[in-house]
């Protein structure tokens, strides 16, 4: 028989060697290499000699056939929390295993302890039994945290426990809980592999364990999980392959705001954001993001825009700040908060060459205010305009929304969801907005009316550069009831 020898698995990746080495060739981290002992086959297990006598046929089941039926609230278990389901897709599925990682002290254990308080009382629905299994902390401070946040009389079931083989003793029975949390999965281990929690082994083995029991009893499984400095999840990558949502939990330490965003969804969108504030209170629901990020806007300052985004089905209005200002390096500085400095490398470029503006000899920085990311590229238009008057000194007017793609050429390419993007800042009272031109579709233009609100479409980014820069602004078309 012949013999299994130890391998060695990166902690950074997961990657398998068959002997040590300094630096992992999969990820290029240093060090994190370790050697893993090999797991004890099963007696008779697969290879060996009776090991078709031990194996059981998979029983198969048609496609049409209707789900199993497991009473009320059998489809979604809704939380309570709207921004939270919103992310989930409306709710949380029996069976299903969610993963929730982000930043140390962003908030990942007190919006799960708030959701399934909320779920205990029953206040999106039926009420439901809900464990938390903590790794980190004693029931008793799991009891301090929950009386800050003033839950100390939901009815929800607290255990400290970091051995898998236990968690699974206490769960795997008819009455099992409805929701279970596990904060977090780091800390979980298995007691037939040699190696210590944490490890690439130890937080595959312990996710697939309990994912396996959450697939049998039916109850919904959310993992906490950490984070490496880069901001990925920690533990091997096939964690996010074996759960069926993974959700991130955003948001700076200077700032209160936190966003939930779903990274991967079996059952829902992926595109969704869910915005909460952070108080000492614990974690509260922010229904109009939009007020509260441009609440603290200064009014008509140079190097500002309100850029009108899309984030999910909701519309989100930001506000995009740029200052410029002469470099004594040879080589400027290109600093960015909240957006892709690829990006901003590329609209500074197409500003220098096709609009004439001078920026290679000057120190750029860019910031989306509140601590929101944005990532589509409708944002371009909008970052152009905040550089553009912070380079005229030129505030743009303070009533005015900007949103649009830019191209190599200059030219202002169209982006989607416009009609969204203007009932939202025509809700929040802006008067005006620098935006795409639409074009005709079989010969009809197709514009829909907005009430109330002056649109300035802008073809090339030329025609935003003269705006900016001269003192008269070019006539504005004016769409209104019955035009």
């Amino acid at each position: 028989m012949a013999k299994s020898s130890a391998r060695y698995v990166c902690q950074a990746c997961g990657a398998a060697y068959a002997k040590w080495s300094g630096r992992c060739e999969g990820c290029g981290e240093w060090n994190a290499i370790v050697e893993e002992a090999p797991r004890a086959a099963a007696p008779g297990g697969l290879g060996g000699a009776k090991a078709g006598s031990m194996a059981r046929p998979v029983a198969f089941a048609s496609l049409s056939e209707p789900p199993a039926e497991r009473g009320p609230g059998a489809e979604r278990r809704a939380t309570g929390m709207a921004e939270f389901d919103r992310v989930c897709g409306g709710g949380l599925i029996p069976g299903s295993a969610v993963l929730i990682g982000g930043d140390p002290g962003v908030g990942k254990s007190t919006v799960l302890l708030q959701a399934a308080a909320r779920l205990a009382e029953g206040k999106g629905g039926p009420g439901c039994a809900c464990a938390y299994i903590s790794g980190e902390e004693s029931p008793d401070q799991i009891r301090l945290r929950a009386k800050r946040l003033g839950l100390e009389g939901s009815a929800v079931q607290l255990a400290a426990a970091t051995s898998v083989r236990d968690i699974l003793a206490g769960l795997d029975r008819n009455d099992a809980p409805d929701v279970v949390i596990v904060d977090s999965i780091q800390t979980m281990y298995v007691d037939s592999l040699d190696s210590a929690p944490g490890t690439v082994a130890q937080v595959r083995g312990s996710a697939q364990e309990l994912i396996r029991l959450a697939k049998t009893r039916g109850f919904t499984l959310l993992l906490v999980g950490h984070v490496t400095k880069e901001g990925v999840i920690a533990g091997p990558k096939v964690l996010e392959h074996m759960v069926d949502s993974v959700l991130t939990f955003e948001g700076e330490r200077g700032h209160q705001f936190r966003i939930l965003r779903a990274v991967k969804n079996r059952f829902g969108p992926t595109d969704e954001i869910g915005v909460f504030e952070m108080t000492d209170g614990g974690l509260i629901e922010v229904a109009n993001p939009s007020a509260l990020f441009l609440a603290e806007r200064r009014g008509e300052v140079s190097g500002a825009a309100v850029f009108a985004g899309i984030e999910g089905t909701r519309p989100v209005l930001v506000e995009i700040q740029a200052l410029v200002s002469p470099s004594p390096l040879a080589t400027p500085r290109r600093a960015v908060v909240g957006w892709d400095s690829g990006r901003l490398a590329m609209v500074l470029a197409v500003l220098e060459a096709r609009c004439g503006l001078v920026v290679s000899g000057r120190d750029v920085y860019l910031n989306v205010a509140g601590g929101l990311r944005i990532t589509e590229p409708a944002a371009d238009l909008a970052v152009a305009a905040a550089l553009v008057s912070a380079l005229s000194e030129r505030p743009v007017p303070e009533d005015t929304v900007v949103f649009g793609e830019i191209g190599l050429s200059g030219e202002i390419r169209a982006v989607g969801q416009r009609e969204t993007r203007l009932k939202e800042a025509a809700k929040l009272g802006f008067g005006q907005a620098f935006l795409p031109e639409r074009r005709a579709r079989n010969g009809q233009t197709g514009r829909r009316r907005t009430d109330g609100l002056r649109l300035q479409e802008i073809g090339h980014l030329r025609e935003l550069v003269a705006l900016l820069s001269n003192d008269t602004a070019a006539p504005l078309s004016v769409y209104r009831n019955g035009a």
